[in-house]
C-alpha cells in the first residue's frame, strides 16, 4: 500500500503487509499488487520487411517492481506497459522479413524484452518474459507456399531419378 499523506508520500515507503492505520480525510492510499500479471497482446495485422502482411500473437508476463514510481510515474503505469508491448512488438516484426519472423521467434521475443525494459522500469514496472505466441499467413500466401514446396520436392525427385538412371547406365 502507498500512502500519501496532505499529498505527500507518507514514511518515503510503501507500507505493509499487516495492519496500516490511515487517517480519514487527511491520507489517501493506492494497494499495488506485487504479484505477476500477464497481458494477452491483441492480434495484430503488420506488414513485414518484405511487405508480407502477417498476424502476430503476443503474451507479456510483468510485475510490479518499485511501488512508489508505479503510483506517482505515470497516470496507469499497468496500461502504459500494455501499450508500450503493443507498439514495441510491432516495431520489432516490422524490421524483420517474414523468414526471420518465422525461425527466430525467441530472438524477437529478446530484442522486444530489451526494448521494453528501460521504460517500463522508470516506471516500476519489470518485465519478465514476453512471448510470440502464433504468426498467421493469409490463406493465399500459405497455398503459393506449399505449392512452391511441392515444386521444389518434385524437381529433387526428378534430379534424383536422372542421377539413378546415369548411374545404371555407367
Amino acid at each position: 500500500m502507498v500512502v500519501f499523506r496532505l499529498g505527500k508520500l507518507y514514511r518515503n515507503a510503501p507500507l505493509g503487509p499487516g495492519v496500516v492505520i490511515i487517517l480519514p480525510c487527511v491520507d489517501s492510499y493506492t494497494v499495488v499488487d506485487l504479484r505477476t500479471m500477464s497481458y494477452d497482446v491483441p492480434s495484430q495485422e503488420m506488414l513485414t520487411k518484405d511487405s508480407v502482411t502477417v498476424s502476430v500473437d503476443a503474451a507479456i508476463y510483468f510485475r510490479t517492481s518499485n511501488p512508489i514510481l508505479t503510483i506517482s510515474a505515470a497516470v496507469d503505469s499497468i496500461l502504459s506497459t500494455k501499450q508500450l508491448a503493443q507498439t514495441t512488438i510491432r516495431n520489432v516484426l516490422g524490421t524483420r522479413s517474414l523468414s526471420d519472423i518465422m525461425s527466430a521467434r525467441e530472438e524477437i521475443a529478446l530484442q522486444a524484452q530489451e526494448i521494453l525494459n528501460p521504460t517500463a522500469a522508470n516506471w516500476g514496472i519489470k518485465l519478465e518474459r514476453v512471448e510470440v505466441k502464433d504468426i498467421r499467413l493469409p490463406r493465399e500466401l500459405t497455398r503459393v507456399l506449399a505449392i512452391e514446396a511441392e515444386a521444389s520436392r518434385l524437381a529433387d525427385a526428378k534430379i534424383v531419378s536422372a542421377a539413378g538412371e546415369l548411374n545404371v547406365r555407367i
